[in-house]
């Protein structure tokens, strides 16, 4: 196929084609990036025809053809690089922290406030009152003492970063007190180990994987002890024989001993006692800083329901020991975080109803009543819009998520949906591949939408993706 080369036109001849200024003015692209981009193309084909890859009938070759599946691959090319790569996602696996899917999801007033602050300047680093230079941390500060009951306060940009920040600050070169059994590894491989081990603190691991006892902590603390280190495990469960020290036992044994601090890291952060709804037994990060923990820190967007960050509580000291250190730079968040965070504690704050703003919140304490609503909604809009769907309603149950109240289970209702010339799998796929994506679950071979976390206003879109694939189906 070597002899077809000379039928590529060169790039200053498709330069001034008619397809290229089309697809200059078709997509508002720059002439030198279209200009690369063909470039690219025209290489790529090249390389076929020398590899004998090109597929197409070798009659048809000449130049006209070649610059015609040039301009091709050009304007799929450019289409692809208009587009965006995060997309809206209908989940309807009924997982409301889906760390894939983004984890919480934001509200109406944290999406007003994050579009506003955007949108215009900001006094992210401005004192109004007194027209001269602020910090970022005073931002929300005042309002994560108030709903936590802290000292003080500070924001990075996850849990890990405050973990790390926590130990290298308060703990390098010091040693660090954990339970075997709370080593955990949290999402992509990162292990509390690892992190100590990068922060310069130094490990002492005490009791067993299901046991640890006080005296293991006691025999342990030393003079070079800095931290004795309480770590939810959030994640899993250990059940059987087994036995932990409460946060209660530890911060009275850390206050036993000069400048030993007591820190727990409570991961997933919750604000809201959902224990008084009888979901879960996760620790309220109020009730554990009341107790006298010196320090903590948890997640902002998993039960908290707000943006990734994380949030670091307790001792005044010591809190004013990390935002001084080189660290608190490198690892902070930027306004748009601010903002989200600043409209979701602003909730907290203000109470019961306007905790309702709040997805996380929203969708985890939502009743079984409500959830059938929206299903039988589903259901009579499947059934009015196309016959080629069975569509029956379920009883089932939906997982928080995120690594967070593992083992607990929500009753919820689902819509069971079957095709009558596709398998679950092809359906998942072709939903899954459909604008917007719909994620689903299977079961016995049907398709399982959870109503817990679909929305009255993603109806509609859902019944039109359904519609849609069947539509095609029948071509």
């Amino acid at each position: 196929m070597k002899q077809y080369l000379r039928y590529l036109p060169p790039v200053h001849e498709l330069q001034k084609s008619a397809s290229f200024t089309e697809l200059l003015q078709k997509y508002n692209v720059s002439f030198e990036r279209l200009t690369a981009i063909l470039q690219e193309q025209l290489e790529s084909i090249r390389a076929e025809i020398l590899q004998q890859q090109l597929e197409t009938n070798c009659n048809q070759i000449n130049k006209e053809y070649l610059s015609n599946l040039i301009f091709v691959r050009v304007e799929a090319a450019v289409s692809q690089l208009s587009q965006y790569y995060l997309k809206t996602i209908i989940n309807a696996t009924g997982t409301i922290i889906h760390t894939n899917l983004g984890r919480a999801r934001l509200g109406e007033k944290q999406i007003e406030h994050v579009v506003n602050v955007a949108r215009n300047y900001s006094n992210l680093e401005y004192k109004i009152s007194e027209g001269k230079r602020g910090s970022r941390h005073d931002i929300i500060e005042d309002l994560i003492r108030r709903v936590t009951g802290a000292e003080a306060a500070m924001v990075v940009n996850n849990n890990a970063a405050a973990v790390y920040l926590i130990l290298r600050a308060l703990a390098k070169d010091h040693e660090v007190i954990v339970s075997r059994g709370e080593l955990i590894e949290i999402g992509g491989s990162f292990r509390i180990s690892a992190i100590m081990a990068e922060s310069g603190a130094k490990l002492i691991e005490v009791g067993t994987t299901n046991k640890t006892h006080l005296y293991d902590y006691e025999e342990a603390i030393s003079e070079e002890t800095a931290i004795v280190m309480k770590v939810h495990t959030s994640n899993f469960k250990v059940v059987g024989f087994t036995e932990s020290v409460n946060s209660k036992q530890l911060i009275e044994l850390a206050n036993q001993h000069e400048n030993v601090i007591f820190y727990e890291d409570l991961g997933s952060g919750a604000l809201y006692d959902f224990r008084a709804h009888g979901i879960g037994n996760e620790p309220v990060v109020r009730d554990v800083l009341s107790q006298g923990a010196h320090i903590v820190s948890f997640s902002g967007d998993k039960l908290l329901g707000g943006p990734q960050a994380g949030i670091i509580a307790g001792k005044k000291e010591l809190i004013a020991k990390l935002k001084k250190h080189q660290l608190a730079r490198v690892l902070r968040v930027d306004k748009m975080t601010f903002a989200a965070l600043e409209a979701t504690l602003k909730s907290y704050l203000l109470g019961e109803h306007a905790l309702k703003d709040i997805p996380t919140l929203r969708d985890i304490l939502q009743t079984e009543e409500a959830i059938f609503t929206r299903a039988e909604k589903f259901q009579d809009k499947l059934t009015e819009a196309t016959t080629s769907y069975t569509c029956a309603l379920e009883n089932d149950f939906s997982q928080i998520g995120g690594g967070t109240m593992p083992g607990e289970e929500l009753p919820t209702y689902v819509a069971s949906v079957s095709h009558i010339s596709m398998t679950s799998d092809e359906l998942a796929t072709k939903l899954r591949l459909s604008t917007p994506s719909i994620i689903t679950r299977q079961r016995d071979g049907k398709i399982l939408l959870d109503f817990r976390t679909i929305t009255d206003d993603e109806l509609s879109l859902l019944v039109a993706g359904f519609q849609a694939i069947n539509i095609e189906s029948e071509k």
